[in-house]
């Protein structure tokens, strides 16, 4: 059995984010040649947009790539929580390549609307662009599941932008295949129009999703109410009305997610045992959500630490 999981364990290991960006940057630039040449074989202004978007996957791979590596450096002195964010500047930056090159696409398809060329060799464009898409395809694949598993956002865009390209794509080689088989010209400028729109949209979601991480956007609804569930249980846990969670307040970071909170408690407690509950919750915590930080305030039961805050809704309190 051991030989046979070696290498599984092994393509596991190599499966990180800084290594499949690197894959991103080489894939980019193979479906940048084959793209670019089928542009060039058959003239069409669909598989042109389809090559300049392939400029923004490379220039937003090595980006990502180079915000990763950031990401992963350790906490110092002017950084105390960690450099975490950085990955946002990825998502950020590669949303608004994105912007750019849809605004370029629909200046040349516009043009290319109203003076329509013929195509040529048109067997050979879809034949090259099918191949750059099957390799952009398989690697969205393998970077999703990685994506998930190192909770990395830098990795999940790339493979999101991945999929925009294939369903981009596809839908310039419906524009070039209804063009040839019609003789409407046409067709293909407008293909290359809702490729522009298709990439426009994803990339306007890219900045807006980058800008909520930079200003500290709460965790998913998912994971806040797993939160709940833990710290019910610890109230659950204990003699009815003797503890209670308040100011509870989550914030993500890139692949860390965070969460302060007030633990009140008897104040006739010993600070051996107030101490004593704040790590089990603090364990528990990190348990059912992987990477979660915990902050927690141990304060008496009638005391509130914020006097100039809005109180809790007395129903929000966990108790």
């Amino acid at each position: 059995m051991a030989p046979s999981s070696t290498p599984s364990a092994a393509a596991h290991a190599w499966l990180t984010p800084r290594n499949l960006l690197w894959a991103s940057v080489c894939v980019a630039v193979v479906t940048i040649a084959l793209k670019t040449l089928a542009w060039y074989v058959t003239g069409s202004v669909g598989l042109l947009s389809d090559a300049m978007e392939s400029f923004v996957n490379l220039a937003s791979a090595v980006f990502a790539l180079a915000m990763v590596t950031v990401a992963q450096l350790p906490a110092d002195d002017n950084h105390p929580y960690g450099h975490h964010k950085a990955e946002y500047f990825s998502s950020g930056f590669e949303g608004l390549l994105i912007v750019g090159v849809a605004g370029g696409i629909l200046w040349a398809a516009a043009h290319r609307l109203f003076d329509p060329q013929p195509l040529e060799q048109v067997g050979w464009g879809l034949g090259l662009s099918v191949v750059s898409s099957a390799l952009n395809g398989l690697l969205a694949w393998v970077m999703f599941r990685s994506a998930r598993e190192h909770r990395s956002i830098a990795l999940e865009a790339d493979a999101r932008h991945l999929v925009t390209d294939v369903w981009t794509s596809a839908g310039v080689l419906v524009g070039l295949v209804g063009a040839t088989l019609t003789g409407w010209l046409w067709l293909d400028a407008v293909a290359a129009i809702m490729v522009a729109l298709n990439i426009l949209k994803e990339g306007v979601e890219l900045v807006w999703r980058s800008s909520q991480g930079l200003m500290d956007e709460a965790v998913e609804p998912e994971v806040q109410a797993t939160i709940d569930a833990t710290l019910q249980r610890f109230v659950q846990g204990q003699a009815a009305g003797a503890v209670r969670f308040d100011h509870v307040s989550t914030r993500r970071a890139g692949q860390r997610q965070y969460v302060d909170m007030h633990l009140h408690m008897p104040a006739d407690w010993t600070l051996g045992h107030a101490a004593e509950l704040r790590g089990q919750v603090e364990r528990a915590l990190m348990e059912v959500v992987p990477g979660l930080r915990a902050t927690i305030e141990l304060l008496p039961t009638d005391v509130e630490a914020h006097f100039d805050d809005r109180p809790d809704d007395p129903k929000d309190a966990i108790r």
